[in-house]
């Protein structure tokens, strides 16, 4: 089988950013996928679950909810490493295009207090996996990362 274009990225290169992952035409349209990294692969811990299931939720709900881009928004998940998140956009855009829509929702993610959306029984399959304290101090890693972000953190190594 053919080595996937995500395999195919130098993961001992790659340092924390906002990246293309690829940009795939979908009938009339391109769908453009984000990759966030928040911890460089391989070299920093990973991101624990019930982290990463709070930003999903907190990212998912803001994003779905942005008036000028909740129309392009067709995905945000986590990656299977645990290093980061995909988004994934109806649209043809660069890293620069989102990256003040990233920096806002990972403001929201650094600034949100009270109750995750959809964090119960009746909303999602594993609500008690969640830690919010922890998805605060990721959403601040991050903003400060993005709001210093030059072109070497907005593109691929190599």
């Amino acid at each position: 089988m053919e080595k996937i274009a995500s395999f195919q990225i130098d993961h001992n290169l790659l340092q924390p950013g906002l990246y293309v992952s690829r940009k795939d035409p979908v009938g009339g349209e391109i769908v453009t996928t984000f990759d966030l990294r928040l911890t460089s692969p391989n070299d920093e811990p990973v991101m624990n679950t019930a982290e990463i299931h709070a930003i999903e939720h907190l990212a998912a709900t803001y994003l779905r909810n942005e008036p000028q881009w909740k129309s392009q928004v067709l995905y945000f998940g986590p990656m299977g490493c645990r290093t980061g998140f995909y988004l994934l956009l109806s649209g043809d855009y660069t890293s620069r295009d989102v990256l003040g829509l990233v920096t806002e929702c990972f403001r929201f993610i650094r600034d949100y207090r009270g109750d995750i959306p959809g964090a119960s029984a009746k909303d999602c399959g594993n609500y008690l996996d969640m830690n919010l304290k922890m998805a605060n101090y990721w959403g601040r890693r991050y903003v400060c990362l993005l709001e210093n972000i030059d072109d070497t953190r907005l593109n691929y190594p190599g």
